[in-house]
């Protein structure tokens, strides 16, 4: 067999690295039965290779390539238009244009060909690279053919290809093409075929596209296709567009667009038959695959002929479970506002503490909610209270589901007494308790006496009594955080701002007064937090030297050369104490391998010198004794407002209890979280200490290898001193791809996504919906945020990110609005906002997307929307 020239027949899945994935996908069809594909050769990627190494000029052009980034878009057009006209001009090597000869003279050397490029990072399952080669159609003769095989291999240097790998991180000297030479077929109708419905990622519905003429036509977007939905051998939806234009091949090669008479532009492409006859077609192709595919094919004569397959690389994987029952998932990440992929770790970590039925799927954890919507009872409470007082979105897509009446079996109503659909069950959680105010500072003590001495405990435990040790503590901590009394706290004054908003709306036409009643109440660990950074500033200010220093910090031990500076002791004192109460968070810390600020403080670096620039001595008090004398005068102007009011006396009298309910409570509603996340720093450094030993054993590569072992699994390493490296670099390639995933709030086990709405009206045309969480209208420049370290913002921006948990809070102290894409009522950005007193909008989809960072916005907190201003 060649080394340069191979037939179809010669290629299978095990010669990506030299076929490329189209080629190799190729070779792959033409082993499935009754799967007819037009016969053709591949030139491998080793006649690339060897004709770029025998070019140094070349070499020396793609070592500078290497160097650039995405941002430098001149450079990059100059080198890549260089790299190309180098390889155009390039004379094909006489052992190589032998080969070719020879296999064309096999084929027929007067047919119609076409040359399409196939690259080694190319209908890969983590990425598909689409589109970013070129292909060229009805070639003929054997001249024509080897000019455009050049053309092939220059392609894979255009500006889009060359960005395309920048953005995905492939090195464009690994990157080797091939080229696939196929025969033409000439269809009636072409088009490409999705086994999974590409717009809903449902992947029992399949969805044609099918338009006139080559499928050319489709894949640059130069008409508009039929599509036809099929579904279990039946065609449930079709659309059948007007086809003006089709590209036909030429007699001499090449092709040429032509008008389709009017009395055929808006025929059906396929018939019925033929629509079911594609879908039984790719279901077969997708079995041999083993994953989704886009397919594209031609008809000719009333016979499909298949050009192209290659895997769908934008679904989101499905929840596994173990039955062929329907499931219903929807994402803890939303609910936890933390929508990034986790790693093995982690996961098992979360799974460790709930008592929910969970999957993973994607690096993200989901609720199978299947059964709590099954419940009269037990629906009304996920719909009404659970979820959808938090997140609308999930309410509606959920109410979606149930509405179709087929995908759930419903229960029938609960007969016992006090459970029923209608009517409110003890599940309700409608708890307004008149505890003691002072039970808040007890849970607060009872939490930290347990966790110093979990701190005391864990260091005299080792190898498998140290993993004993943490799931008995996690018993403990799943027991303490489902507490009665402790949950009893943080719902009585949930419930009590709601009884506000309400009746203060029904009352006296105000909307979310129970906003301004939150602002600066006690006992709040993560409002607390914001502040206090606000007085590690004050300590440096007066510091010149100190802050020069800190403006040049890259290394995390900077905090040991701080004593050389006039002032850097009583700087290191005032960090060293904020690290020792707050270093175990960070963004995304329900994640237990995230890195915590105590391991990495510099990320606290440059928010305390926007503290430094943006405010002045004492802001920290100020900012919350602001918030608390605008609670006050909201509290006095109710009440004397409800006094004038027919049984006004009665009506302040309530209204002043539940003001006393969220003053005295909602202040605990952040304090379970940080016990948690303390614990988990603990948990934490011990098992880093196990991996400090098997590092030192030579078991592993780095310590951080242990994230991609599940809690079971790293146990098993630490007991064996072994560990199966063909894993772990697995799971660091499947978390890459995971990362750039992005997590629906409702999926079901069909792989559907149901995309919730808003339904409101009477908004401006142009508002961006979301949910009001933090009363307000505030205009201001919209700073897009995705990672915390990136942030340089100035008073008064509106800040605009994914999500925001307890690490962002920092950063609050300095923003006027907020708008996050995640969220909901009662998450920790609409607490913290509430608190701070700065307008918020939330769960508004593809908010960093639909906003410019540098905008002028409008954040209307009350009504729930963002105008763009400018």
């Amino acid at each position: 067999m060649s080394s340069f020239v191979l037939c179809f027949q010669d290629i299978d899945k095990t010669k990506l690295k030299v076929v490329g994935g189209k080629g190799a996908n190729l070779g792959e069809l033409t082993k499935i039965e009754g799967i007819l594909v037009p016969d053709g050769f591949c030139i491998s990627t080793e006649a690339f290779k060897k004709i770029i190494e025998e070019t140094s000029s070349i070499n020396e052009l793609l070592a500078r390539l290497s160097l650039l980034k995405v941002e430098d878009r001149d450079k990059i057009s100059e080198l890549s238009g260089e790299i190309r006209s180098f390889i155009e001009r390039i004379t094909i090597p006489q052992d190589i244009n032998e080969e070719i000869a020879r296999f064309l003279s096999r084929l027929g050397e007067k047919n119609a060909y076409a040359v399409r490029s196939s690259a080694t990072a190319e209908d890969l399952p983590t990425a598909s690279f689409a589109g970013q080669q070129d292909t060229y159609l009805n070639i003929i003769g054997k001249e024509a053919i080897l000019k455009h095989i050049s053309k092939c291999w220059a392609s894979l240097f255009t500006e889009r290809a060359v960005i395309y790998r920048l953005q995905n991180g492939f090195d464009h000297r690994k990157v080797y093409l091939s080229v696939v030479i196929q025969k033409m077929v000439f269809p009636q109708v072409a088009g490409i075929l999705f086994t999974a419905d590409p717009v809903t990622s449902n992947r029992k519905v399949l969805s044609i596209d099918a338009g006139f003429g080559l499928g050319e036509a489709l894949v640059r977007g130069m008409v508009n296709a039929d599509i036809y939905k099929v579904r279990n051998g039946k065609v449930i939806a079709k659309k059948i567009s007007t086809k003006k234009l089709a590209i036909y091949a030429l007699k001499d090669g090449g092709t040429k667009e032509q008008e389709i008479e009017p009395e055929r532009q808006n025929r059906q492409a396929l018939t019925d038959e033929q629509i079911l006859q594609l879908e039984r077609i790719g279901r077969k192709i997708e079995a041999h695959f083993g994953c989704p595919q886009d397919i594209e094919w031609c008809l000719v004569d009333d016979t499909f002929h298949i050009v192209q397959s290659r895997p769908i690389t934008t679904l989101y994987p499905i929840p596994e479970t173990n039955d062929r029952e329907n499931h219903v998932f929807v994402s803890v990440g939303h609910n936890q506002m933390m929508t990034d992929a986790m790693k093995p770790l982690g996961l098992s970590f979360f799974l460790l503490m709930t008592h929910a039925p969970m999957h993973t799927a994607g690096g993200r954890l989901f609720v199978d909610v299947t059964a709590t919507l099954a419940s009269p009872a037990s629906r009304e409470t996920i719909l009404n209270v659970t979820l959808g007082k938090s997140d609308p979105l999930m309410k509606d897509a959920l109410t979606t589901i149930l509405e179709r009446g087929d995908f759930i079996k419903l229960l029938p109503d609960d007969p016992r007494p006090g459970k029923s659909s209608k009517g409110r069950s003890p599940a309700d959680f409608q708890t307004l308790n008149d505890y003691d105010p002072a039970i808040v500072a007890e849970l607060i003590q009872q939490s930290q006496t347990s966790i110093d001495a979990l701190k005391q405990t864990i260091q005299t435990k080792s190898g498998s009594d140290l993993f004993d040790f943490i799931l008995e503590d996690i018993q403990q901590l799943k027991q303490t955080h489902s507490d009665s009394q402790s949950f009893g706290v943080f719902m009585t004054a949930m419930n009590a701002s709601s009884w506000i908003n309400e009746k203060m709306n029904k009352w006296l036409g105000e909307k979310n007064a129970a906003d301004t009643l939150s602002q600066s109440v006690p006992n709040n660990i993560t409002s607390e937090m914001g502040l206090e950074l606000l007085d590690v500033a004050d300590v440096i200010r007066p510091y010149p030297e100190v802050i020069d220093y800190l403006q040049q910090v890259k290394d995390d031990n900077f905090l040991d050369e701080l004593v050389k500076f006039d002032g850097g002791k009583e700087t290191q004192d005032a960090i060293y104490a904020y690290l020792n109460k707050y270093g175990m968070r960070c963004a995304g810390e329900i994640d237990i391998t995230k890195t915590r600020w105590s391991e990495k403080p510099t990320t606290l670096v440059p928010i305390i010198l926007s503290n430094i620039k943006n405010f002045e001595p004492g802001a920290g008090d100020r900012k919350f004794e602001q918030g608390r004398q605008s609670a006050l005068k909201k509290e006095q102007e109710l009440l004397e407002r409800l006094q004038q009011l027919p049984d006004g006396e009665q009506k302040a009298k309530e209204t002043k209890r539940m003001i006393d309910l969220i003053r005295n409570f909602i202040g605990y509603r952040e304090y379970p979280k940080y016990a948690i996340v303390n614990r988990y720093f603990v948990y934490k450094k011990a098992l880093l200490k196990e991996a400090e030993q098997l590092l030192q054993a030579g078991v592993i590569h780095e310590k951080e290898d242990i994230y991609y072992l599940t809690f079971e699994e790293l146990r098993e390493v630490v007991g064996t001193n072994k560990i199966d490296y063909r894993m772990i670099g697995k799971r660091k390639d499947e978390y890459k791809l995971y990362e750039k995933l992005t997590p629906p709030r409702v999926i079901t086990s069909d792989g559907e996504i149901i995309a919730g709405r808003y339904k409101r009206s009477n908004l401006p045309a142009e508002a961006i919906v979301g949910l009001p969480v933090s009363s307000g209208v505030i205009e201001g420049r919209a700073r897009v945020i995705l990672n915390m370290e990136d942030a340089d913002l100035e008073d008064g921006d509106i800040l605009v990110t994914s999500f925001t948990d307890p690490s962002w809070t920092p950063l609050f102290v300095s923003i006027k609005g907020l708008v996050t894409e995640v969220g909901g009522l009662m998450t920790h950005g609409a607490v913290i906002a509430r608190e701070y007193g700065i307008s918020a909008v939330v769960g508004v989809d593809n908010a960093t997307k639909l906003i410019d960072d540098g905008q002028r916005i409008r954040v209307n907190g009350t009504d729930g929307y963002v105008e763009i201003l400018s």
